[in-house]
C-alpha cells in the first residue's frame, strides 16, 4: 500500500484494501480494539486509534492534535496551486482561524435556519421519488435515483447555482474523495485528481466574482461578502475552498447516510414499522450514524511529542481516528454490535466530536429524515436486492456506489 498523499487519508490500511473489507470493516475494528487499540502503520506512517474514549480524547484536543495537514513531517507540497485550495477551508483549520472561517457561514448551517427548508426538502424527495417510481417497473436505485441527487440539488440551490449542473457537482465531488487502489495507475489516479480540481475551481471562480459585482440572495454571496471580526473578508482562495468543501460535504454525507439507512432498515426488517410510527425515523437515524457511519475515519496530525494510552506519538506525526470503529466500542454502548433503532443514549461520533463537529450536521439530518419518510410513504415493501455491492472508494467516506432495491407500491397510490 502506497504512503498517504498530502490530505493523509486517502490510502487504506492494507486490512481494508479488498472490497468485502471495506463493506464489513467491523470486524477487524473489533479486532484492533482488544488487541492493538493504538498502532503504528508504517506503510501509511500513520497512527491508528480505535476505542471510543481516545478517539474522544483526541478530537477535542485542538492544540496537541491538529487537523492542519501541512504540519505532518512527511506532508508535501501539491504540485499544482488548485491542490491545496481544500487546505483554506475550516476543514484543515485550527482555532481561532477556524472559527473565523466557520462563522461565515455558521448561521446558514442552524438548526432553526434549516427547518425552514423542510418544504422545499419534502417537495424535491416526492419529486425525485415520483419520477423513479413512474414507471411502476418495481425496481429503483437508491444511489442514483434518489439519495445521490437531492443534496447535491439541495446545497447548489443554497449556494444559488444552477440545479442542471449537479451532473458536474457529483463527478467532481466523487473524484476529490476518492483513494487510490492498488489496481489503479498513480499517474491516471492524480490526473482524474487534477482535472476535477481545475473544473471545480474555474467554476466556482466565475461564481464568487459574479456575486462580487452583483450580490444576490444565497449563500454564495454571503461567503465572498460577509465580514470577519477585523473588516476583512475571505480571499478569492478562501471563498473557493468554502465552495468546495460545502459540495464535497452536502453530497457524501447525506447521500451515504440515506443509503446505509436503507440497508440497515432491510436487513433487520424495519420498514414496516417504521411506515406505521414516522416519528421513530429521526431515532432510527441516530443509529445509523453509529452502526454504519457515513464518514469512518478522521486524520490529525500531533503538534507536540504525546503519550496516548502506551503509545509514544511523536511531533509531526500522523494520526487517524476511526470513528467507525469508536461507534461499535463495546466499553461505550451496550450491545454495540446491534442495530438497536430506539437506541437511547446514544452518544455517537458519527458527525465527529469538539470544535470541528460536522457543520452540515442538522442539514443531513434533516435530509435524511425527509428522504426516508417520503420512501416509506409512498412504498408498501422494500427490499434490497442481492448483488455484488461496490463500496465507494474511499477511505474515508463509508458507502455503496449502488443500491438497486425491489418495491411495492400501495394499493391505490401512484403518486
Amino acid at each position: 500500500m502506497s504512503s498517504a498523499d498530502p490530505q493523509g487519508l486517502q490510502a487504506f490500511p492494507d486490512e481494508l484494501a479488498s472490497r468485502e473489507a471495506w463493506l464489513e470493516p467491523f470486524d477487524w475494528y473489533r479486532e484492533m480494539r482488544e488487541n492493538e487499540p493504538i498502532r503504528y502503520d508504517p506503510d501509511r506512517r500513520t497512527w491508528d486509534v480505535f476505542r471510543y474514549a481516545d478517539v474522544k480524547r483526541v478530537l477535542d484536543d485542538d492544540a496537541t492534535f491538529s487537523v492542519d495537514p501541512r504540519l505532518a513531517d512527511d506532508f508535501r507540497e501539491p504540485e499544482r496551486p488548485e491542490e491545496g485550495l481544500i487546505f483554506e477551508t475550516m476543514l484543515f483549520e485550527d482555532p481561532p482561524r477556524h472559527d473565523e472561517l466557520r462563522g461565515v457561514v455558521d448561521d446558514a448551517f442552524e438548526p432553526r435556519t434549516i427547518r425552514q427548508l423542510e418544504p422545499e426538502i419534502r417537495g424535491l424527495a416526492a419529486e425525485l421519488l415520483s419520477d423513479a417510481l413512474a414507471d411502476d417497473r418495481g425496481e429503483l436505485d437508491v444511489v442514483d435515483d434518489f439519495a445521490y441527487p437531492l443534496p447535491v440539488v439541495v446545497i447548489a440551490e443554497l449556494l444559488g447555482v444552477p440545479a442542471e449542473d449537479r451532473d458536474r457537482f457529483k463527478r467532481w465531488s466523487d473524484t476529490l474523495v476518492e483513494s487510490s487502489s492498488a489496481d489503479d495507475e498513480t499517474e491516471a489516479f492524480l490526473e482524474r485528481q487534477q482535472q476535477a480540481q481545475m473544473e471545480m475551481a474555474n467554476y466556482f471562480f466565475e461564481m464568487i466574482a459574479d456575486r462580487r459585482e452583483s450580490p444576490r440572495d444565497d449563500l454564495m454571496t454571503q461567503i465572498v461578502t460577509r465580514e470577519l471580526e477585523d473588516g476583512s473578508r475571505l480571499s478569492e482562495e478562501e471563498a473557493l475552498g468554502t465552495c468546495i468543501l460545502l459540495l464535497i460535504a452536502g453530497n457524501i454525507t447525506t447521500t451515504n447516510l440515506v443509503t446505509n439507512a436503507v440497508r440497515c432498515f432491510d436487513a433487520h426488517d424495519l420498514f414496516e414499522d417504521l411506515r406505521a410510527e414516522p416519528d421513530a425515523i429521526g431515532r432510527a437515524i441516530e443509529e445509523v450514524l453509529r452502526y454504519r457511519s457515513p464518514v469512518q475515519a478522521m486524520s490529525r496530525v500531533a503538534t507536540e511529542d504525546v503519550t496516548l494510552r502506551d503509545a509514544e506519538i511523536e511531533s509531526g506525526d500522523r494520526v487517524v481516528v476511526w470513528l467507525g470503529s469508536a461507534n461499535r466500542d463495546e466499553r461505550q454502548f451496550e450491545d454495540a454490535g446491534a442495530f438497536v433503532p430506539d437506541r437511547s443514549p446514544n452518544q455517537h461520533l458519527g458527525f465527529g466530536h469538539g470544535t470541528h463537529y460536522c457543520l452540515g450536521a442538522p442539514l443531513a439530518r434533516l435530509e435524511a429524515s425527509v428522504a426516508l419518510e417520503e420512501l416509506c410513504a409512498r412504498t408498501a415493501t422494500i427490499e434490497t436486492i442481492d448483488t455484488d455491492l461496490q463500496p465507494v472508494r474511499s477511505s474515508l467516506i463509508y458507502g455503496v456506489e449502488s443500491l438497486p432495491i425491489r418495491y411495492e407500491r400501495p394499493s391505490g397510490n401512484r403518486n
